[in-house]
């Protein structure tokens, strides 16, 4: 005789979600909640408080519209530069109730699910980490090793522009450097107005020849600390104009900066910064009695203390 027996039922794990409630739609609590999806801890304004606490900052002496103020609270204020690498925004810093406010340029370097540099081998020879495990990482691209590769870029940048402001080469000044983020003097007019880049100028003879010395004086400071920018082109460099109209040419776009001495490939990156550059200016009319690009890179390999043989190119 056979028995039947009752299916066993099966025990609800402790974990396991909580079982909805049969025909009854879900209370929505969301709008019970005063405080309306806002972050409680967040700032009364603006997007953020100030990240000045914790951060690398940049060289003394320090600026006096650099915002140090911890109740200071951080606004984006919409992009400026979109890359392969990093993003550029304009952000605004300032102290709610008061007048001290200050604009700077944000920039947000990609981490690991973001398309890194695209010749990042050759800038990073001589580079290294303390530990093999950060070196490995970094070597086979894991996503721990772009992670660590977004904040190397990071903080190679700003430590080239706090060197090289300190030492008066026309560059932003640095304000500060948490992980991939990084926060400098923004280039441009207080109405937020960006200064333009070399390739949107169209200077007549006098600025173009004014521009190219500022230009050979930069490089020069460069190469005399044994640098070189390592991808320069007429859009990295800015061109603002002050009050009196007169042209200020500022370097930007130096995370990649390269030793020319200790990195094998460094005369070949100066002598690829100076073809391009020294390009631009030519094919505007640039008098050859002011100046060359075929007689200004020895002269920077000589400043660098390099081969005086140049590199083929």
């Amino acid at each position: 005789m056979s028995q039947h027996h009752e299916p066993l039922r099966k025990r609800r794990r402790f974990d396991d979600d909580e079982p909805r409630p049969r025909g009854r739609a879900r209370i929505d609590l969301s709008a019970l909640d005063e405080r309306g999806g806002a972050d409680p801890d967040g700032p009364p304004e603006g997007d953020r408080w100030s990240t000045w606490d914790g951060a690398d900052h940049g060289p003394a002496p320090r600026p006096d519209w650099v915002v140090t103020d911890h109740a200071a609270v951080d606004t984006d204020l919409g992009a400026l530069k979109s890359g392969k690498e990093a993003d550029v925004g304009l952000l605004e810093r300032a102290v709610p109730g008061t007048d001290r406010r200050a604009l700077m340029a944000v920039k947000r370097y990609r981490t690991a699910e973001h398309r890194m540099f695209h010749r990042d081998a050759g800038y990073l020879e001589g580079r290294r980490v303390r530990r093999s495990r950060e070196t490995r990482a970094m070597a086979h691209r894991t996503a721990f090793g772009r992670d660590l590769l977004a904040g190397q870029w990071a903080g190679a940048e700003f430590a080239a522009l706090s060197r090289l402001w300190s030492d008066g080469v026309p560059v932003p000044y640095p304000v500060q450097c948490t992980g991939t983020e990084l926060l400098m003097e923004f280039v441009g007019d207080a109405d937020g107005t960006a200064a333009p880049r070399l390739a949107q100028c169209r200077p007549d003879r006098d600025e173009l020849c004014d521009l190219w010395h500022q230009l050979v004086d930069a490089l020069l400071g460069l190469a005399r600390r044994e640098l070189a920018h390592g991808d320069l082109s007429a859009y990295n460099v800015l061109v603002h104009r002050g009050p009196d109209r007169s042209p200020r040419l500022v370097l930007i776009d130096l995370p990649q900066v390269v030793d020319v001495v200790t990195n094998p490939r460094g005369p070949e990156f100066l002598a690829r910064d100076v073809a391009r550059i020294g390009e631009w200016f030519t094919a505007r009319g640039l008098p050859p009695e002011v100046g060359q690009p075929g007689t200004l890179l020895p002269e920077l390999l000589v400043a660098a203390g390099a081969a005086t043989s140049q590199p083929e190119w």
